[in-house]
């Protein structure tokens, strides 16, 4: 989205730094065995390393550690080869221990930077934490529930540098991180269940200005929202400062149905969390072999691959984008090419058919093998490409594959009867005796009344059955014409 600008702001620059949780696609949880699943009934996946009971000792997940390896090599990050886990002290009913085992200034990577449209964005950092539990608080009852379910999970935090500018550029960010942890298969992307929250660091400045003060933005679970949310704190601060008033520092919840945000608490500083190496977890070591190990199961990139299409395949770099817009999207347009190699065909089809039913049907882009398989697009442009069926009878077929009625394009083709005729001599036939029926008109196409050829193009398909090439058709008739003519 573009962000909307008041008149006030155009003197003003917007500042923000992202911290971006990133929930891992591991089994079990950061240092218990517990499964780490969604939906599940609640409480049912707490161990007694999740509570902190006496005697539980906690063993880190070697799985998430190679995920936090695999984001880091994406990045360009440095790995520390010995980082540190500390205990991050906050009393809330949904930490169950008192304290959140975090990483603080020993976190296993730092530096990087996430590319957004060709611009590097920086970071400062990226650590492995646990997630805390999860409050319901019941509508219409006078109580809350807990549900310690998530109370551990394995997160990733990615800590830009204040460098983003403003809204918009928040919101790309956050697409383009989604968009690599999928493509590196370390997270689901799920935004509906929370598998990547952002928390948005945002202040405003005079151009040339020291930075201002910040106001922390928690838990913003969207693209759409953080921008939404990023733009209103922008006003709510220049508005302040306006009028002679100082920024708090704080942190404030955003509400998406109001298109607000609100005060939660004034803002902690590091201090107040009283971090310290937590005793029963000693430093994590990452070895040359582990690191060489991940770096040599990295997948293709999203922006390689964009570059990849464009270089190799010929797209144009609007098309690329989209394409690589979701791993999903990507992987369908892949299979598809695998069957038919046309791959500029094959990308407007995904673009313009597939997406287009996603878009109609309300659902995520990276459900659109839900619309159409791979095998099945793919042999559906090259029934077209082969001239087998006319572009007409193309958009039948998938709107038969769409809906369910069919997996196979060439069954639907030939069980309808919908394969084109390739007898030029019955079509001709065909042709003649369409003019004969429509004389009169033929007569003023042949005197000039060119807009008549489209009412016999769609004559003689009628009486085909749409089972022959309009193109075929309109040069038979072409041709008739220019005999009739003289």
């Amino acid at each position: 989205m573009t962000a909307a600008r008041t008149p006030d702001q155009a003197d003003w620059q917007i500042v923000v730094g992202l911290e971006v949780h990133v929930q891992l696609l591991t089994n079990s949880k950061l240092f218990s065995p517990a499964p780490s699943s969604y939906g599940d009934r609640a409480n049912e996946n707490v161990d007694v390393v999740d509570v902190a009971l006496p005697g539980s000792l906690p063993v880190p997940n070697a799985a998430a550690v190679d995920m936090a390896l695999a984001l880091g090599l994406a990045l360009g990050c440095t790995v520390r080869r010995h980082s540190v886990f500390a205990r991050k002290h906050y009393f809330y009913p949904d930490l169950p221990k008192g304290y959140q085992i975090s990483q603080f200034d020993a976190p296993i990577l730092e530096g990087g930077a996430v590319p957004v449209d060709g611009r590097l964005v920086p970071l400062t950092r990226i650590h492995l934490e646990e997630d805390a539990g999860k409050s319901l608080h019941a509508e219409g009852e006078d109580a809350s529930f807990l549900d310690y379910n998530r109370a551990g999970t394995p997160l990733l935090e990615v800590v830009s540098e204040p460098a983003l500018a403003g809204a918009d550029e928040a919101e790309r960010y956050f697409r383009a991180l989604r968009r690599l942890v999928m493509a590196l298969g370390i997270c689901d992307g799920n935004l509906a269940e929370g598998s990547m929250r952002a928390d948005a660091n945002v202040s405003v400045r005079r151009p040339g200005a020291a930075l201002g003060q910040r106001v922390e933005l928690k838990n913003l679970n969207s693209p759409r929202f953080l921008a939404l949310a990023v733009e209103h704190e922008a006003r709510r601060q220049v508005a302040e400062l306006s009028a002679g008033r100082a920024i708090v520092q704080q942190t404030r919840q955003w509400d998406a149905d109001r298109g607000e945000s609100r005060v939660l608490r004034t803002k902690e500083d590091a201090e107040d969390y009283r971090y310290f190496e937590d005793p029963d977890l000693p430093p994590l070591v990452v070895t040359e072999a582990q690191i060489a190990r991940v770096r040599a199961a990295l997948p293709e990139l999203p922006d390689a691959k964009r570059d990849r299409f464009v270089q190799a395949l010929g797209l144009s770099a609007e098309d690329a984008a989209v394409l690589t817009s979701e791993r999903e999207i990507a992987a369908l347009f892949e299979g598809a090419l695998a069957v038919h190699g046309n791959a500029r065909a094959l990308a407007n089809w995904v673009k313009n058919e597939v997406l287009a039913v996603v878009n109609a049907r309300g659902l995520e882009p990276s459900t659109v093998a839900q619309v159409v398989s791979a095998p099945a697009l793919g042999a559906l442009v090259q029934l077209l490409d082969e001239g087998a069926i006319s572009g007409k009878t193309a958009k039948d077929v998938f709107a038969e594959l769409a809906s369910g009625r069919g997996t196979d394009p060439v069954r639907i083709v030939d069980g309808r009867g919908w394969r084109l005729q390739r007898d030029d001599a019955a079509l001709a036939r065909t042709v003649g005796d369409v003019i004969a029926a429509n004389a009169a008109d033929w007569q003023k196409l042949v005197g000039g009344k060119d807009k008549l050829l489209g009412f016999f193009v769609g004559a003689v398909m009628k009486k085909s059955g749409g089972t022959v090439d309009p193109k075929t058709v309109s040069r038979l008739l072409q041709e008739a014409l220019a005999k009739a003519r003289g």
